[in-house]
């Protein structure tokens, strides 16, 4: 999707989940049949348990194949540090991507790491170091945040020092690393598999957030969607009662 910021963050908060679902039944008018059913079908395989951060990645067109890839293996939430280098999506390789997944931007890595904390995650950072886990080794139980840094030189050390684990994926190669989205297609396939077989994981999205999600995605193939979106919000509630 857009960039989630305050001012889309919580678009939807004030509705109950039946209050949601009816402006899902009425915005689903607006397009095909198809569509919908794919959107009921896709919801259900998103999850928040494994999340992506993405520190200061320098071209643009790596942090869209990352995006890409995580809307593939049905990852929802990237976060984005700017702490130096400005992230916009490229269309071309994200073929899309960017309107089905939550991407939000953050100034500097503590502070993304004190929100995701705050969330029960686990911070990971991925190093190509002889003594890290194996990435198939990993232990997912709880809300894991994988973090890949730029290019050229890595994670910062702030971005180590802060992190509560260590993982790397094996390589039998003369090069050193991979390149940074292939790195994290590569983990995200190993631990959204290992995630899903695994039936003592919560990892699906609540149905309150698998109905908030569809809510978003209802805007992104509704032409002018957010203003159609209102008007549905009207035409069904007293949105000054509401508000």
């Amino acid at each position: 999707m857009p960039e989630i910021k305050e001012s889309n963050r919580d678009l939807f908060a004030k509705y109950t989940l039946e209050e949601k679902q009816r402006l899902y039944e009425a915005a689903s008018e607006f397009f095909s049949e198809n569509k919908r059913q794919l959107f009921d079908r896709l919801v259900k395989n998103r999850t928040r348990h494994i999340c992506v951060v993405l520190e200061d990645i320098f071209q643009s067109h790596n942090a869209s194949a990352v995006l890409r890839s995580c809307d593939c293996f049905g990852v929802q939430d990237v976060h984005v540090i700017e702490d130096r280098n400005k992230y916009a999506p490229n269309s071309e390789v994200s073929m899309g991507s960017d309107k089905w997944v939550d991407y939000y931007k953050h100034p500097d890595i503590l502070q993304t790491y004190e929100e995701l904390h705050a969330k029960g995650y686990k911070i990971i950072a991925t190093l190509p170091h002889e003594n890290d886990t194996l990435i198939t080794q990993l232990d997912i139980s709880q809300p894991t945040a994988l973090v890949f840094g730029t290019e050229l030189t890595g994670l910062t050390e702030e971005a180590i020092a802060h992190a509560d684990g260590y993982v790397k994926v094996p390589m039998y190669g003369f090069t050193e690393s991979f390149n940074i989205s292939v790195c994290a297609a590569l983990s995200l396939f190993c631990l959204t598999e290992k995630m899903r077989a695994d039936e003592s994981i919560q990892w699906q999205l609540s149905e309150d957030e698998q109905a908030t999600l569809k809510l978003y995605w209802c805007m992104q193939v509704i032409h002018d969607g957010r203003r159609v979106m209102k008007q549905i919000e009207e035409r069904l509630f007293d949105t000054g009662k509401k508000g």
